[in-house]
């Protein structure tokens, strides 16, 4: 069997495979709720074959969506909605997850398609944003507010909260959003967060609220479901965030309880120059896994079924979470499995059957 397709158990959850859906946000919410579109879209997955089928950046405060339409679970009144989506991707055979997301000084934007993501204006509700400092993202983008230690606590348990909604949701992991210049990772980047008190200025320090945060959810969320962590392993900028950091970052999120490191990179600056090509973020993910022994998780222009196989295999990564390439191709996981003679645990639906014979 193509190690891809060996199952993979942590806890008491096991994912049927190696491919797992990254979160895709979708920017078409209504105050936070999943709809027919997030159902169909998760469910597409499911049917397709993904081990994992992960929601996408799911804000645990109104204040802490990109956009107005972003998923949100700051409310008892969403967790039904998401069950409905966790119960179809259970139903399929697949593992149903949520991340759990704060985008502080990134927060109230329009949809990407809109302007290219704009900054809303008041007449279209924008709100305050929040960051470590009060550092905006860009030239056009609003000055951020800088949170004070009482507000940090209120995100601290604004996540706790969220990590409880998704387990009654029926979630069987969640993943805190640490990546993509998002509040967790303007504050560990040094580009974002100069701040002068013990949540700036040393590595320890910069860590500090991430792992405070790590730690509430963690203490809350079932000892038998996994926890995720996606970090931006590189600021892909000089005196930025890098892997350095990051391997550091890795062996502190361990000692708390993470189970998996999922490695992405950029996001934090508009500036950065991102090499991109194919797998051209695996290294992250193979560094920290070698140095740490902590589980990773590979993401960036994975596209061919033996590609993905090969980072497995090779041990670079114990996962691959794609996202574009699983837009373009719901079934993936079906194909992977043909071309790379997968178990029978990858047979398509009995539905669809007839097409694969």
């Amino acid at each position: 069997m193509p190690d891809l397709f060996k199952p993979w158990t942590i806890g008491d959850v096991t994912f049927r495979n190696r491919i797992f859906v990254s979160p895709m946000c979708q920017y078409s919410a209504d105050d936070g709720y999943p709809n027919d579109w997030h159902f169909v879209h998760l469910g597409s997955r499911a049917v397709g074959g993904a081990g994992l089928v992960m929601m996408e950046a799911t804000a645990v405060t109104p204040e802490g969506r990109i956009t107005p339409g972003d998923l949100g679970i700051w409310s008892d009144d969403h967790v039904a909605e998401f069950k409905r989506n966790a119960d179809f991707i259970h139903a399929q055979g697949g593992a149903a997850g949520v991340q759990l997301a704060h985008a502080g000084r990134k927060a109230s934007c329009a949809a990407p398609w809109v302007d290219g993501g704009r900054a809303l204006t008041a007449d279209e509700g924008a709100w305050q944003t929040v960051a470590p400092s009060a550092i905006p993202f860009s030239d056009n983008a609003p000055t951020p507010h800088a949170l004070t230690a009482d507000e940090m606590q209120e995100i601290v348990d604004a996540f706790v909260a969220a990590a409880r909604r998704a387990d009654a949701a029926g979630m069987d992991m969640i993943e805190v959003h640490g990546a993509h210049g998002y509040l967790l990772h303007e504050f560990v980047s040094p580009l974002s967060n100069q701040r002068t008190d013990e949540y700036g200025g040393s590595l320890e320090n910069r860590c500090r609220f991430p792992l405070e945060v790590v730690r509430a959810v963690r203490a809350v969320w079932p000892e038998n479901k996994p926890l995720f962590y996606r970090v931006s392993a590189s600021d892909w900028e000089d005196g930025g965030w890098d892997i350095d950091q990051t391997v550091q970052l890795a062996q502190w999120l361990k000692a708390e309880g993470v189970d998996v490191l999922d490695c992405s990179g950029g996001g934090n600056t508009p500036s950065a120059k991102i090499p991109v090509g194919p797998g051209y973020q695996t290294e992250f993910a193979a560094r920290v896994r070698r140095e740490t022994g902590l589980a990773t998780g590979a993401v960036g222009m994975i596209t061919e079924p033996v590609q993905a196989e090969h980072i497995v295999h090779s041990g670079q990564a114990d996962c691959v979470l794609l996202a574009r390439e699983l837009l373009r191709d719901p079934y993936f996981p079906l194909r992977a499995a043909a071309e790379l003679h997968g178990d029978d645990n990858q047979a398509p639906p009995v539905q669809y059957a007839r097409a694969f014979t």
